[in-house]
């Protein structure tokens, strides 16, 4: 998703107070938000008095504006003291269910009797009274009263961004499920229809059809020029051509699935049918498209789908799947995040090489498990998330940040020593909290943005046991045992 899209701007006036301080509250606004990389679609002069939000006639003309151009989050902007009614209304008719930004701009200089006032530390308090009668949630800055110029506000408006992006991404999602969830693999279960009223839909093929396709297939021009990609993607010198092969008309065959069926993500039956009827691992094509943006979780998981899928709108970088592999033997605070080989290439400290499922091999073959990428993931910081459901369908996630940090031990397929303060109360806590063994990964720390999309506006129980503040969203939220 591009980061540029397009953001509402409510400039809540209240007639009583001065239409040329809120005019300036207006601008500072307009400006903050294009620093932070939004398109701003606010009314202007012509529309409304002063380019601000008052009267019902104006709220209304709002309203329309920001259905008309698809706004995919809204920021209201107490100018001064704003009437509430007027930022009710113009969020109830818009007809928009999306994420809400509110913040009040601070005083100019030193109350005095004859000082023009703002008001806004009142007034905003009334905005979020008519927000909660509406039913409408909303995101508070984390210095709630403030020039629009200071650049926390900036940085605010940028995580606001994010959280936009995920609610509007995964609440219109299409995840690709190719293959049952290996038999074995209970952990892997979801309830479809749970998920569908989330706004997820789930497309399915049958691997089966995917087989057949791909033995039809000729080693065409296509496919020759996508071999030619995937060696310039990793070393394929121990990889045979005939194996090359059925694994770049696996990826042609998914690349076309996902186009087709207009796929944000996937998740695909990697084992052990597709080794013993095919002669081939999934893991390349699934590190490949990760790599693209389109993330592919492992075993048919397609809550790790959506954990993945997130995880990729909140850092706009690619998403990987892990399993919580290792706990280090000297180290308590540092886990092995691995899986066999199918980590986006992103995460590589160096070029990823092409090798054979060590796993699986022993029961199908060594020649019939190619495809693995494998590599040392480079340091640096992630946010490890898991998205799941309880017995009862109900939502919840667990959010971790760590480091990827440089250690001795070694281990095949692609992996990463995390350092994450406290591992074994939070496996601990893990395991009590029922949680899998997969947990999705991207770089950098979106935590909070995660916090903010999958607590507040998702309703999701949010287990991040390092967060001593809970980011951008603050109300309290206990956990359901």
């Amino acid at each position: 998703m591009d980061m540029k899209q397009k953001f509402g701007l409510i400039p809540a006036n209240r007639g009583f107070f001065s239409d040329e301080l809120a005019a300036k509250m207006r601008g500072e606004t307009i400006e903050a938000m294009r620093k932070a990389g939004m398109e701003v679609v606010v009314p202007d002069e012509k529309l409304t008095k002063i380019g601000c939000v008052e009267t019902l006639e104006e709220a209304e003309k709002t309203a329309k504006l920001f259905n008309d151009n698809g706004v995919i989050g809204i920021v209201v902007a107490a100018v001064n003291f704003g009437e509430e009614q007027a930022v009710a209304w113009t969020i109830k008719e818009s007809g928009l269910n999306v994420p809400i930004f509110i913040f009040g701009c601070q005083e100019e200089e030193t109350l005095t009797p004859n000082t023009p006032r703002r008001d806004s530390f009142c007034g905003l308090l009334s905005i979020g009274e008519v927000l909660r009668q509406i039913g409408a949630k909303y995101t508070v800055a984390q210095n709630p009263i403030c020039f629009p110029r200071v650049p926390l506000f900036v940085e605010d408006l940028r995580k606001f961004a994010a959280v936009c992006r995920v609610v509007t991404g995964v609440s219109s999602a299409r995840y690709g499920q190719i293959g049952a969830r290996p038999d074995s693999f209970w952990t892997c279960r979801f309830d479809e229809k749970s998920l569908q009223r989330l706004g997820v839909t789930t497309v399915t093929i049958d691997l089966s059809e995917v087989i057949g396709a791909i033995e039809r297939m000729k080693d065409d021009s296509d496919v020759k020029r996508k071999i030619e990609d995937i060696k310039n993607y990793c070393s394929t010198d121990d990889i045979p051509d005939s194996a090359l092969s059925k694994i770049a008309r696996f990826e042609l065959f998914v690349e076309r699935f996902a186009e087709e069926k207009n796929l944000d993500a996937l998740a695909i039956q990697c084992w052990t049918s597709l080794q013993e009827n095919l002669g081939m691992c999934s893991c390349a094509t699934m590190s490949r498209l990760g790599n693209k943006g389109i993330p592919c979780a492992c075993e048919s998981d397609i809550m790790g789908t959506l954990s993945m899928h997130a995880l990729h709108l909140a850092s706009q970088a690619p998403a990987g799947l892990a399993d919580w592999n290792n706990q280090h033997n000297d180290d308590p605070d540092l886990v092995n995040v691995w899986h066999c080989g199918v980590f986006p290439a992103y995460f590589a400290q160096s070029k990823p090489k092409m090798g054979v499922q060590e796993i699986i091999a022993g029961s199908v073959g060594r020649k019939n498990a190619c495809g693995v990428i494998e590599f040392e993931m480079k340091t640096g910081p992630i946010t490890l998330f898991r998205a799941t459901q309880d017995g009862e369908g109900f939502f919840k996630s667990v959010i971790v940040e760590g480091n990827v940090e440089k250690n001795t031990s070694k281990t095949f397929g692609a992996y990463g020593w995390c350092r994450i303060s406290n591992l074994t109360n939070i496996y601990r806590d893990i395991l009590l909290r029922h949680f899998p063994h997969h947990v999705g990964f991207t770089a950098g720390n979106v935590a909070d943005i995660l916090w903010e999309a999958f607590g507040n506006y998702f309703g999701f129980d949010v287990y991040a046991p390092n967060q001593k503040v809970p980011g951008m969203w603050t109300p309290e939220n206990p956990f359901r045992k």
